[in-house]
């Protein structure tokens, strides 16, 4: 029995989740922002959760429409019909990230029904660690500890301000829950010295996304007296070391094309580019 056009866009079940995985696996790196999202609600799979099917029946796409819209696996046809759907529904989220071809193409579908977005990021790479370092690995990065949260929550308001263009603090602490949830999960790795009698976070990065094999990180920040300093290398090194003995295999990360001493520090900590993302900030 065929599924009239008006069902091949749904709501994933749970019966749906193995399949989901079993597509997702076709790119694990490029889709571990979705299958976090999945695993994370793998009990009972919420709305946000939308799959797009064949004309068999088979599970083709799926797309994460949450805090943030991530796209996987769609044609023209699955996109027109997630467009048609986000336009009916309206937008909540904060940003549509992924594999830049499938982020773009749904961007150009919708965006004469939407605002003007903040930015559009066109061109992230997405990045491995291969474990080939040009520098030795920070001694001193670690994971953070509990009670350490409150230390490292101004550090984590500077990054995102300064990557993402706003306060998180104007939507009140739901971001400083999630500084302090990442700390006590141990998915938080600083370097912490004692600066004029005070300690000082002087890198911090997070694994922002854990799932299957991969463990994505996010977050990535040193204050700006210090950078030029060589300290991001050998930290990013140091956590991509510390995150594959601990977490997975595959350690990832995806970076602004046109930041270039962040793509050269990854160069030398030994991470190399396998695709590429793209992010439209709503």
């Amino acid at each position: 029995m065929r599924f009239l056009r008006r069902d091949r866009l749904r709501r994933l079940h749970r019966s749906d989740f193995p399949a989901a995985l079993e597509l997702l696996d076709e790119d694990p790196v490029a889709t571990v922002l979705i299958r976090t999202a999945l695993e994370n609600h793998s009990a009972t799979l919420p709305a946000h959760a939308l799959g797009y099917f064949d004309y068999t029946g088979e599970l083709s796409a799926v797309c994460w429409n949450g805090a943030n819209i991530v796209p996987y696996g769609f044609t023209a046809s699955g996109l027109a019909a997630l467009a048609a759907h986000l336009t009916t529904t309206g937008l909540t989220a904060s940003s549509i990230v992924g594999a830049a071809e499938q982020v773009l193409a749904l961007w150009e579908l919708i965006a004469a029904k939407f605002p003007p977005p903040r930015e559009i990021r066109p061109r992230q790479l997405s990045m491995v660690y291969q474990g080939q370092p040009q520098v030795p690995a920070d001694q001193l990065v670690r994971p953070a500890q509990p009670g350490e949260g409150a230390l490292i929550v101004p550090t984590a308001f500077a990054m995102f301000e300064e990557e993402v263009g706003y306060d998180p603090r104007t939507s009140g602490n739901v971001y400083t829950k999630y500084v302090h949830q990442l700390v006590n999960a141990g998915h938080t790795f600083v370097r912490i010295q004692q600066h004029q009698g005070k300690p000082r976070v002087e890198f911090k990065a997070e694994v922002g996304a854990l799932s299957g094999q991969v463990a994505q990180i996010q977050g990535v920040w040193v204050p700006p007296e210090l950078r030029n300093r060589g300290i991001g290398a050998s930290a990013m090194v140091a956590v991509a070391q510390q995150v594959q003995a601990k977490f997975a295999p595959i350690v990832s990360l995806y970076v602004n094309d046109y930041n270039l001493p962040a793509v050269r520090t990854y160069e030398k900590a030994g991470f190399v580019t396998v695709g590429t993302y793209a992010t439209v900030l709503l």
